[in-house]
């Protein structure tokens, strides 16, 4: 009793001083300061203030609310800091190792006493059982942040610059950004990828799909390849809401019905020598493009962008590589003797072939003083000049289709397919059918070439055309 009553005295003596002057935020200090029993100090200064602190079940809300300024111990780790009579903040107090964490649960008296307690209660299960609270409400904020940033927009970004490297033509990338900047990321740009729906979609596509059925397609196409990669990401679940078969062609009419398939124009084959001849007279760069790509049945940036490298040193062929096709794989072109004179006339008399470089090159050049391919536009104007009408260049694969159909029946399909380095679809066939018919395509090519330049077939050709 004489020693409560000394510490009681003294206590009396300081307390007024630490409730006006509020330099001293934990009792604890004060106590430890002046070597006193903490524990019992602590009891005693916790029946003057009208609480006991290490008796959690006697605090009450009334009790909390009487707080001065200051850091007050409510037992099994929780305290409340008092900063002024308005502002009252929960924590749990715990060590990792040798550090002291504290844990915010909240305000006063937006989380009340009893919520505090659970709160404290459900830490400190965490801490027992080997857990860091804090770490753990800091990584799942840190994940929600991320999540935050899923938005349609970013994620198209991150499947563009992760895509874009295995894409084959230099267009493919500014089409994708162009598109869907100009018609989705308006609509769904900010949207996180995860909350995404069928709804969202069609908001995309419907203002288009009547009059840019074709644009609207693509757009439709891209939004599910991004959701795809978010899916594979694992940032959202279910079904694909832009996936056409089974969803949306049930809210939207088919592409073919809205806009039916437009083919290029090309020049019907009956008249393509008439086209050659006044190819021929013009003599230019692009000109002889043209001639060379209608006596391979190429494309158009396949012709434009030959290479001498994929010519063979005899000029027996025209390997064009996988990386330039559209099937992806690698293509053998028979040369003929009207497409091999094309060749030897882009290069000076007496010149022999070139290792490598661009057999048709255009008069631009590129940083390095290179000269760049020719363009589409420069191919199309060369037909223009030869008084085609509205053909396009693209065309002709359909003008040696048809000839092939019409003239040239006595070859395979397969043959001709073969020609235009089409795939079989039916995979079964495919693959035991490995063969690239490139004889029989070379006795093809020559026939074409003798019509598409109105030559007359040797008597060897005729009586091999016979036999086949």
């Amino acid at each position: 009793m004489f020693f409560e009553a000394r510490i009681r005295s003294k206590i009396n003596r300081k307390s007024e001083d630490i409730i006006k002057n509020h330099s001293y935020r934990f009792f604890s200090v004060c106590v430890k300061s002046r070597a006193w029993c903490r524990q019992k100090c602590r009891q005693i200064f916790g029946r003057i203030m009208g609480i006991l602190k290490d008796k959690k079940e006697k605090l009450t809300d009334k009790g909390v609310k009487a707080l001065d300024v200051g850091i007050w111990g409510c037992g099994d780790g929780l305290y409340l800091r008092v900063s002024s009579r308005t502002a009252r903040q929960w924590f749990y107090r715990y060590k990792v190792g040798k550090k002291t964490i504290w844990l915010g649960l909240g305000g006063y008296p937006t989380v009340g006493l009893a919520e505090a307690r659970e709160k404290a209660a459900t830490e400190k299960k965490k801490v027992r059982n080997g857990g860091n609270p804090l770490a753990e409400r800091q990584e799942a904020k840190k994940q929600a942040l991320a999540a935050a940033e899923r938005t349609f927009e970013r994620v198209a970004e991150m499947f563009i610059a992760d895509h874009a490297p295995k894409w084959r033509g230099p267009k493919q990338e500014p089409q994708w950004r162009a598109s869907l900047k100009r018609y989705a990321f308006p609509v769904i740009g900010k949207v996180q990828v995860s909350e995404i729906t069928a709804q969202k979609v069609l908001s995309v596509l419907r203002p288009i799909w009547n009059t840019k059925t074709e644009t609207a397609s693509r757009v439709r196409a891209r939004i599910e390849s991004v959701w795809d990669f978010a899916f594979a990401q694992g940032w959202c679940q279910g079904e694909n809401p832009a996936r056409w078969k089974g969803r949306l062609e049930y809210a939207l009419p088919a592409p073919e019905k809205v806009q039916p398939t437009v083919h290029y124009p090309a020049v019907p084959w009956a008249d393509l020598p008439a086209v050659m001849d006044v190819l021929e007279a013009g003599e230019g760069m692009a000109a002889r493009c043209v001639r060379f790509l209608v006596l391979t049945a190429a494309r158009s940036n396949e012709a434009r962008g030959a290479d001498w490298g994929e010519i063979d040193a005899d000029w027996t062929a025209w390997t064009i590589p996988a990386a330039r096709m559209k099937a992806g794989r690698e293509h053998r072109v028979p040369l003929t003797p009207a497409a091999i004179a094309i060749l030897k006339s882009t290069l000076p008399l007496g010149t022999v072939k070139p290792s490598s470089g661009l057999v048709f090159p255009g008069a631009a050049v590129d940083e390095s003083g290179n000269p760049k391919p020719l363009s589409d536009v420069a191919l199309a104007k060369a037909l223009r000049v030869a008084k085609a009408g509205d053909f396009t260049v693209h065309g002709f694969r359909s003008t040696f289709r048809t000839w092939a159909a019409e003239q040239a029946n006595h070859f395979p399909r397969e043959v001709a397919e073969a020609a235009l380095a089409h795939t079989n679809r039916d995979k079964v066939e495919a693959a035991y059918q490995r063969s690239d018919h490139f004889e029989q395509r070379r006795r093809l090519m020559e026939t074409w070439a003798n019509h598409a330049t109105g030559a007359k077939p040797e008597a060897s050709n005729v009586a091999e055309l016979r036999r086949a």
